[in-house]
């Protein structure tokens, strides 16, 4: 299939190829040399551009209610990441509307490999579809809307990237909103994953100016990610506020189970990012000690109701956004 997708590109036609997340290293080694190729033919003068390798990977890790370990493995993106800043392109849409607008910027696209990572499963769609143009035209952005920060002040940054953590970072923000109304929190939300780089080092990057006006210089990052959470920090390990960024993501746990058990085996569901602020930010104090019990109480309830129901809570199943 990939292959043909190749020959079929250089007809100058368009393509998309779809494939379960986990089992789309099977081409690890063709899309190196495609990658290699489309780097080379640039500089041929005589080479006409041709349209974009496109991928979309789905049946992602967090959503393999009936298949198991075998079909979770986020890391095709670490791969793609290796090769030059000048081919590649990884999005992680948060809902339809984004991966709409992901999508028809990838088909317009020439001379890019393009990594689309979006489950298949019902989402909320956070964003009108004229806003999620928007949202995805700047790559990364912060949800005014959904944070509750004063005059540019936050204590704390809840960031996201991918459909399920953004699901996460939004009912976590919800608690937080709930309980600890006088917390102030800024959500950022994350579409392409280049523009945490630097831009000396990928087109899309952020300079630091950027990049420290939106994730700050000294307050709490919590991230969580789609994939393998190291990726994150070596994306970012030269910004001025590295030391304050702490990333959730898959850590190799998992087995077919709920959706919302995943997540807690991997330690990125809302109970999890609650407590994850709770440690970081200073001065919250004792104050905090019923909450953070109701946090760990409700992780541990999870495990035996999902293994007597076959099913998640419905606290976690039936949740929406109130605010």
């Amino acid at each position: 299939m990939q292959g043909w997708l190749e020959g079929y590109l250089l007809t100058g036609r368009h393509g998309l190829f779809s494939c379960y997340e986990a089992f789309i290293h099977i081409v690890d080694s063709m899309f190196n040399q495609h990658a290699k190729w489309l780097k080379t033919s640039k500089r041929l003068a005589w080479r006409r551009p041709i349209a974009s390798l496109n991928y979309l990977l789905t049946s992602h890790v967090w959503r393999q209610d009936h298949n198991g370990f075998s079909h979770q493995d986020p890391g095709f993106i670490d791969h793609v990441m290796n090769k030059k800043a000048e081919v590649i392109r990884v999005y992680l849409p948060p809902d339809t509307n984004t991966l709409l607008s992901v999508g028809d910027h990838c088909l317009r696209s020439r001379d890019y490999v393009n990594v689309v990572v979006a489950g298949k499963n019902e989402t909320p769609d956070w964003l009108p579809l004229d806003e999620a143009v928007l949202h995805c035209t700047r790559g990364a952005g912060i949800w005014e809307w959904a944070g509750n920060e004063q005059d540019g002040q936050p204590d704390v940054v809840l960031a996201c990237a991918g459909d399920a953590p953004t699901l996460e970072v939004m009912a976590a923000t919800s608690l937080l909103r709930e309980h600890l109304p006088e917390l102030r929190i800024r959500v950022v939300n994350v579409v392409d994953l280049m523009r945490l780089q630097p831009h000396t080092e990928h087109p899309h990057g952020m300079t630091d100016r950027e990049f420290d006006a939106m994730f700050t210089t000294d307050r709490p990052v919590i991230f969580a990610y789609h994939g393998y959470p190291w990726l994150i920090h070596r994306l970012t390990y030269r910004r001025t506020n590295h030391g304050n960024l702490h990333v959730r993501g898959y850590k190799e746990e998992g087995t077919t189970t709920t959706p919302f058990d995943m997540l807690v085996m991997n330690d990125m569901d809302r109970f999890q990012l609650v407590i994850d602020v709770l440690d970081r930010v200073p001065d919250l104090g004792a104050r905090t000690a019923l909450l953070r019990q109701r946090m760990q109480d409700v992780r541990t309830r999870h495990h035996q109701w999902t293994r007597d129901h076959g099913e998640d809570l419905p606290e976690v199943r039936d949740w929406t956004w109130q605010f």
